[in-house]
Protein backbone atom coordinates (compact mmCIF):
# COMPACT_ATOMS: atom_id res chain seq x y z
CA UNK A 1 0.00 0.00 0.00
CA UNK A 2 2.67 2.06 1.06
CA UNK A 3 4.50 1.84 -2.25
CA UNK A 4 1.90 2.09 -4.50
CA UNK A 5 0.96 4.98 -2.98
CA UNK A 6 4.47 6.48 -3.24
CA UNK A 7 4.27 5.74 -6.74
CA UNK A 8 1.42 7.65 -7.88
CA UNK A 9 2.78 10.37 -6.05
CA UNK A 10 6.05 10.01 -7.59
CA UNK A 11 3.96 9.76 -10.95
CA UNK A 12 2.11 13.32 -10.21
CA UNK A 13 5.30 15.05 -9.24
CA UNK A 14 7.18 13.94 -12.58
CA UNK A 15 4.05 14.98 -14.46
CA UNK A 16 4.02 18.85 -13.18
CA UNK A 17 8.14 18.78 -13.14
CA UNK A 18 8.18 18.19 -16.88
CA UNK A 19 4.81 20.31 -17.78
CA UNK A 20 6.39 23.26 -15.49
CA UNK A 21 10.00 22.97 -17.09
CA UNK A 22 8.99 22.77 -20.40
CA UNK A 23 10.14 25.28 -23.16
CA UNK A 24 6.28 25.94 -23.59
CA UNK A 25 5.86 26.57 -20.20
CA UNK A 26 9.16 29.24 -19.87
CA UNK A 27 8.37 30.75 -23.48
CA UNK A 28 4.01 31.40 -21.85
CA UNK A 29 5.67 33.04 -19.04
CA UNK A 30 8.32 35.35 -20.84
CA UNK A 31 5.18 36.60 -22.99
CA UNK A 32 3.15 36.83 -19.84
CA UNK A 33 5.61 38.97 -17.58
CA UNK A 34 6.58 40.97 -20.43
CA UNK A 35 2.51 41.63 -21.87
CA UNK A 36 2.04 42.09 -17.75
CA UNK A 37 4.42 44.72 -17.12
CA UNK A 38 3.64 47.06 -20.28
CA UNK A 39 0.24 46.86 -19.76
CA UNK A 40 0.95 48.07 -15.94
CA UNK A 41 2.88 50.34 -17.46
CA UNK A 42 -0.14 51.92 -20.06
CA UNK A 43 -2.45 51.48 -17.06
CA UNK A 44 -0.18 53.61 -14.86
CA UNK A 45 -0.08 56.79 -17.47
CA UNK A 46 -3.72 56.52 -17.67
CA UNK A 47 -4.52 56.87 -14.03
CA UNK A 48 -1.86 59.21 -13.34
CA UNK A 49 -2.95 61.47 -16.33
CA UNK A 50 -7.11 61.11 -14.80
CA UNK A 51 -8.07 59.55 -17.86
CA UNK A 52 -9.30 56.36 -16.17
CA UNK A 53 -10.35 55.90 -12.84
CA UNK A 54 -9.28 52.69 -10.52
CA UNK A 55 -10.94 53.65 -7.58
CA UNK A 56 -9.15 51.55 -4.68
CA UNK A 57 -6.59 50.57 -6.96
CA UNK A 58 -5.43 54.29 -7.65
CA UNK A 59 -2.76 54.65 -5.07
CA UNK A 60 -0.55 52.00 -6.74
CA UNK A 61 -1.41 52.77 -9.99
CA UNK A 62 -0.62 56.54 -9.51
CA UNK A 63 2.70 55.57 -8.60
CA UNK A 64 4.83 55.12 -11.72
CA UNK A 65 6.93 52.34 -11.03
CA UNK A 66 4.04 50.15 -9.59
CA UNK A 67 4.48 48.24 -13.04
CA UNK A 68 8.14 46.91 -11.61
CA UNK A 69 6.99 45.86 -8.36
CA UNK A 70 3.99 43.77 -10.08
CA UNK A 71 6.54 42.48 -12.90
CA UNK A 72 8.66 41.48 -10.27
CA UNK A 73 6.35 39.88 -7.42
CA UNK A 74 5.12 37.55 -10.13
CA UNK A 75 8.64 36.76 -10.89
CA UNK A 76 8.97 36.02 -7.35
CA UNK A 77 5.66 33.65 -7.35
CA UNK A 78 6.86 31.88 -10.44
CA UNK A 79 10.46 31.52 -8.65
CA UNK A 80 8.72 29.92 -5.41
CA UNK A 81 7.16 27.65 -8.10
CA UNK A 82 10.40 26.43 -9.11
CA UNK A 83 11.75 25.63 -5.31
CA UNK A 84 8.69 23.26 -5.19
CA UNK A 85 9.93 21.47 -7.80
CA UNK A 86 14.03 21.40 -6.71
CA UNK A 87 12.95 20.21 -3.30
CA UNK A 88 13.04 16.66 -4.32
CA UNK A 89 16.58 16.69 -6.14
CA UNK A 90 18.79 18.06 -2.80
CA UNK A 91 18.28 19.60 0.33
CA UNK A 92 20.95 21.30 -0.40
CA UNK A 93 20.09 23.03 -3.73
CA UNK A 94 16.56 23.61 -2.16
CA UNK A 95 18.36 25.86 0.51
CA UNK A 96 20.46 27.26 -2.41
CA UNK A 97 17.46 27.97 -3.99
CA UNK A 98 15.45 29.50 -0.95
CA UNK A 99 18.84 32.01 -1.25
CA UNK A 100 18.45 33.15 -4.81
CA UNK A 101 14.57 33.57 -4.05
CA UNK A 102 15.84 36.11 -0.87
CA UNK A 103 18.37 38.13 -3.26
CA UNK A 104 15.60 38.63 -5.51
CA UNK A 105 13.46 39.84 -2.49
CA UNK A 106 16.12 42.11 -1.94
CA UNK A 107 16.33 43.38 -5.56
CA UNK A 108 12.80 43.89 -5.78
CA UNK A 109 12.90 45.97 -1.97
CA UNK A 110 15.12 47.89 -3.48
CA UNK A 111 13.00 49.34 -6.77
CA UNK A 112 10.29 49.67 -3.68
CA UNK A 113 12.69 51.99 -2.19
CA UNK A 114 13.78 53.74 -5.09
CA UNK A 115 9.53 54.48 -5.94
CA UNK A 116 9.34 56.11 -3.05
CA UNK A 117 11.54 58.88 -4.00
CA UNK A 118 8.97 61.52 -5.27
CA UNK A 119 11.07 64.64 -6.12
CA UNK A 120 15.17 64.30 -6.35
CA UNK A 121 16.14 65.98 -3.49
CA UNK A 122 18.65 65.11 -1.28
CA UNK A 123 16.84 65.94 2.10
CA UNK A 124 13.57 63.75 1.04
CA UNK A 125 15.03 61.13 -0.72
CA UNK A 126 18.22 60.59 1.52
CA UNK A 127 16.97 57.20 3.82
CA UNK A 128 14.94 55.92 0.47
CA UNK A 129 18.34 55.80 -1.30
CA UNK A 130 20.31 54.33 1.81
CA UNK A 131 18.46 51.47 2.04
CA UNK A 132 18.13 50.98 -1.76
CA UNK A 133 21.94 50.20 -1.86
CA UNK A 134 21.87 48.12 1.26
CA UNK A 135 19.41 46.24 -0.10
CA UNK A 136 21.07 46.19 -3.31
CA UNK A 137 24.67 45.01 -1.85
CA UNK A 138 22.79 42.57 -0.02
CA UNK A 139 21.64 40.94 -2.57
CA UNK A 140 24.86 41.42 -4.32
CA UNK A 141 26.71 40.04 -1.63
CA UNK A 142 24.21 36.40 -1.08
CA UNK A 143 24.63 36.50 -5.15
CA UNK A 144 28.20 36.24 -4.43
CA UNK A 145 28.33 34.01 -1.54
CA UNK A 146 25.59 31.32 -3.18
CA UNK A 147 28.30 31.42 -6.26
CA UNK A 148 31.21 29.95 -4.12
CA UNK A 149 28.74 27.34 -1.98
CA UNK A 150 27.21 25.99 -5.51
CA UNK A 151 31.04 25.48 -6.63
CA UNK A 152 32.01 23.80 -3.57
CA UNK A 153 28.88 22.17 -2.74
CA UNK A 154 29.60 18.04 -2.56
CA UNK A 155 26.47 15.65 -2.19
CA UNK A 156 27.08 12.05 -0.39
CA UNK A 157 23.97 9.58 -0.99
CA UNK A 158 22.02 9.65 2.43
CA UNK A 159 20.93 5.99 2.00
CA UNK A 160 23.43 2.70 1.13
CA UNK A 161 20.64 0.99 -0.68
CA UNK A 162 19.12 1.94 -3.95
CA UNK A 163 15.31 1.14 -2.54
CA UNK A 164 15.84 2.93 0.21
CA UNK A 165 17.20 5.97 -1.47
CA UNK A 166 14.52 5.56 -3.91
CA UNK A 167 11.84 5.51 -0.93
CA UNK A 168 13.61 8.98 0.58
CA UNK A 169 13.23 10.45 -2.68
CA UNK A 170 9.69 9.36 -3.57
CA UNK A 171 8.81 11.00 -0.20
CA UNK A 172 10.43 13.71 -0.89
CA UNK A 173 8.03 14.51 -4.13
CA UNK A 174 4.92 13.84 -1.69
CA UNK A 175 6.28 16.53 0.37
CA UNK A 176 6.81 18.96 -2.88
CA UNK A 177 3.09 18.21 -3.73
CA UNK A 178 1.60 19.05 -0.39
CA UNK A 179 3.76 22.26 -0.65
CA UNK A 180 2.05 23.19 -3.81
CA UNK A 181 -1.04 22.59 -2.42
CA UNK A 182 -0.11 25.13 0.42
CA UNK A 183 1.31 27.35 -2.35
CA UNK A 184 -2.17 27.67 -3.52
CA UNK A 185 -3.99 28.00 -0.90
CA UNK A 186 -1.67 31.18 -0.06
CA UNK A 187 -2.04 32.50 -3.33
CA UNK A 188 -5.90 32.01 -3.08
CA UNK A 189 -6.11 33.65 0.35
CA UNK A 190 -3.87 36.47 -0.69
CA UNK A 191 -5.82 36.92 -4.66
CA UNK A 192 -9.04 36.74 -2.74
CA UNK A 193 -8.05 39.86 -0.30
CA UNK A 194 -6.82 41.72 -3.33
CA UNK A 195 -10.27 41.62 -4.77
CA UNK A 196 -11.62 42.47 -1.87
CA UNK A 197 -9.90 44.91 0.10
CA UNK A 198 -7.39 46.50 -2.76
CA UNK A 199 -4.31 45.32 -0.64
CA UNK A 200 -1.81 42.13 -2.02
CA UNK A 201 -0.45 40.60 0.98
CA UNK A 202 2.98 39.55 -0.74
CA UNK A 203 2.42 36.34 1.73
CA UNK A 204 6.15 35.19 1.14
CA UNK A 205 6.76 34.85 4.87
CA UNK A 206 3.87 32.69 5.10
CA UNK A 207 4.89 30.13 2.35
CA UNK A 208 8.33 30.43 4.01
CA UNK A 209 6.62 29.51 7.45
CA UNK A 210 5.48 26.56 5.51
CA UNK A 211 8.69 25.68 4.09
CA UNK A 212 10.40 25.57 7.83
CA UNK A 213 7.62 22.45 8.47
CA UNK A 214 8.89 20.89 5.56
CA UNK A 215 12.45 20.86 6.12
CA UNK A 216 12.10 19.69 9.67
CA UNK A 217 9.58 16.60 8.35
CA UNK A 218 12.50 15.60 5.60
CA UNK A 219 14.92 15.97 8.49
CA UNK A 220 12.52 13.85 10.70
CA UNK A 221 12.43 11.52 7.75
CA UNK A 222 16.38 11.16 7.42
CA UNK A 223 16.50 9.46 10.55
CA UNK A 224 14.81 7.07 9.16
CA UNK A 225 17.83 6.19 6.61
CA UNK A 226 20.95 7.10 8.59
CA UNK A 227 21.47 8.41 12.14
CA UNK A 228 24.88 9.59 10.83
CA UNK A 229 25.74 12.93 13.14
CA UNK A 230 27.33 15.02 10.39
CA UNK A 231 24.46 14.23 7.36
CA UNK A 232 21.90 14.89 10.34
CA UNK A 233 23.39 18.17 11.66
CA UNK A 234 23.83 19.45 7.99
CA UNK A 235 19.94 18.87 7.62
CA UNK A 236 19.13 20.76 10.76
CA UNK A 237 21.25 23.41 9.85
CA UNK A 238 19.78 24.11 6.69
CA UNK A 239 16.45 24.07 8.77
CA UNK A 240 18.34 26.90 10.91
CA UNK A 241 18.69 28.66 7.83
CA UNK A 242 15.30 27.93 6.16
CA UNK A 243 14.26 29.96 10.24
CA UNK A 244 16.43 32.70 9.43
CA UNK A 245 15.26 33.64 5.86
CA UNK A 246 12.38 33.51 7.20
CA UNK A 247 12.95 36.11 10.13
CA UNK A 248 14.72 38.03 7.92
CA UNK A 249 11.12 38.72 5.97
CA UNK A 250 9.77 40.38 8.95
CA UNK A 251 12.29 42.70 10.55
CA UNK A 252 12.90 46.24 9.21
CA UNK A 253 16.10 47.82 6.20
CA UNK A 254 19.42 46.97 7.28
CA UNK A 255 18.66 44.49 9.71
CA UNK A 256 16.63 41.73 7.28
CA UNK A 257 19.73 42.45 5.20
CA UNK A 258 22.44 42.25 7.98
CA UNK A 259 20.42 38.48 8.56
CA UNK A 260 19.73 37.52 5.20
CA UNK A 261 24.09 37.61 4.69
CA UNK A 262 25.21 36.34 7.77
CA UNK A 263 22.90 33.50 7.24
CA UNK A 264 24.15 32.92 3.54
CA UNK A 265 27.73 33.27 5.22
CA UNK A 266 26.30 30.45 7.81
CA UNK A 267 25.66 28.11 4.68
CA UNK A 268 28.74 28.34 3.13
CA UNK A 269 30.52 27.40 6.23
CA UNK A 270 28.63 25.04 7.01
CA UNK A 271 29.30 23.32 3.26
CA UNK A 272 33.14 24.03 3.71
CA UNK A 273 33.12 21.77 6.93
CA UNK A 274 30.98 19.35 5.61
CA UNK A 275 33.09 18.63 2.59
CA UNK A 276 35.94 18.80 5.03
CA UNK A 277 34.67 15.99 7.13
CA UNK A 278 33.48 13.76 4.07
CA UNK A 279 36.59 13.78 2.50
CA UNK A 280 37.48 10.01 3.40
CA UNK A 281 33.98 9.21 2.04
CA UNK A 282 32.49 8.01 -1.63
CA UNK A 283 30.81 11.16 -2.28
CA UNK A 284 30.17 13.13 -5.89
CA UNK A 285 29.27 16.65 -6.73
CA UNK A 286 25.91 17.73 -7.14
CA UNK A 287 24.97 17.96 -11.15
Amino acid sequence: MKTAFLNFCELIYDKLKRLWESQTTNKWVSYSLVFIFTLSVIISYLDRSNLISLGKYDEYFANPFFAIDISFTILLILELLSLIFVLPKSVAKSVGKQFELLSLIFIRSGFKEFSHIEHFEWNTMTESLVNMFAYAFGALAIFIILGFNNKLQLHARLTNTEDDQKEFIQAKKVLAILLLLAFTIVGFYDTKTLIQTGDYLHSFHSFYTVLIFSDIIIVLIALRYTLNYYRIFRYSAFVLATISIRMSLSVEAFYDVIIGVTTATFVLLLTVSYNYFLKDLPIKKLK
